[in-house]
């Protein structure tokens, strides 16, 4: 979710704040009763579970043997970074898995707080904190089966501590998945002129273009941290319709799924994604076009 985390370069292992942009966190807080309106300033995010959601679900199912009829996530713990307003960790908690969502603005956890209440079984299966990532690496250490930071990275200060923390919290082969915006010049003049400033699909001043992050870093900065990169595909945004489909071209937005290694050079999980429509791999994927 649309959440900042600014992170400083320090120790591995320090426990002092991450420096979080204080104008950043200022922007959110007025949105943050908004979450859960959608046909509001979040609709984009409330339709993009349309295809994230299926895309978690089925990724984790095809690298599992257990099946759990009506919670197919049962028995996995996932770290939703960014969760807003629990947008993603509702659904995700709905499948079955335990969630814990971590964001930084107060503000945000209050609203994801209160909205889970209303149903009891979700209060019990997820728990959210008022937390940046790096806050919580110690306490953390290989927790976590899958960390989620969807719509996250892009506003990050420094992308190569934010991923050292992930693997630091994830489990060996567990999977971290990503959704970003590619930094091309179609993702300048959709994503921040259109979107933004024509027709306000997401707040004006959400994004910053220089911030954004292409597939090919992204990847560069998963392999060098441990992560084995299974797929990386291409979504699209049709504001006219509201929904999100797969697309073959990672030029505008893109999700990436990678597995942290058990041991150098060594990981278990596998591409395939049965009875599903989401693309594989292919060689042009990391490129933006």
């Amino acid at each position: 979710q649309l959440s900042l985390f600014r992170f400083t370069v320090k120790r591995p292992f320090s426990t002092s704040h991450s420096s979080v942009d204080s104008k950043e966190m200022k922007k959110f807080q007025l949105l943050a009763h908004k979450w859960w309106d959608e046909e509001g300033e979040y609709a984009a995010l409330h339709s993009m579970n349309d295809i994230r959601v299926p895309f978690i679900r089925d990724t984790l199912l095809s690298m599992s043997s257990n099946y759990h009829l009506g919670n197919p996530l049962s028995g996995i713990k996932i770290l939703d970074v960014g969760c807003g307003g629990g947008l993603l960790s509702e659904p995700l908690g709905r499948l079955g898995a335990s969630v814990t969502g971590i964001d930084p603005v107060e503000d945000n956890i209050r609203t994801a707080d209160r909205h889970k209440s209303f149903d009891p079984v979700l209060a019990k299966r997820i728990q959210y904190k008022s937390s940046s990532l790096e806050e919580i690496v110690e306490e953390s250490m290989e927790t976590f089966d899958v960390i989620v930071a969807s719509e996250v990275v892009e506003h990050v200060a420094d992308l190569e501590t934010f991923i050292k923390c992930c693997s630091q919290v994830l489990k060996p082969e567990g999977s971290l998945f990503i959704t970003t915006i590619n930094k091309t010049q179609l993702s300048y003049v959709l994503g921040i002129v259109v979107a933004e400033k024509i027709m306000g699909i997401v707040p004006e001043g959400t994004h910053e273009w220089e911030k954004f992050v292409p597939p090919e870093e992204l990847e560069r900065l998963l392999e060098s941290s441990g992560f084995s990169v299974k797929s990386v595909n291409g979504m699209l945004y049709n504001p006219l319709s509201g929904c999100w489909s797969w697309v073959g071209s990672t030029s505008l937005n893109y999700a990436v799924h990678a597995v942290k290694s058990a041991a150098p050079a060594h990981s278990h999980a596998t591409d395939t994604l049965p009875g599903t429509d989401i693309p594989q791999r292919s060689g042009t994927a990391g490129t933006a076009g």
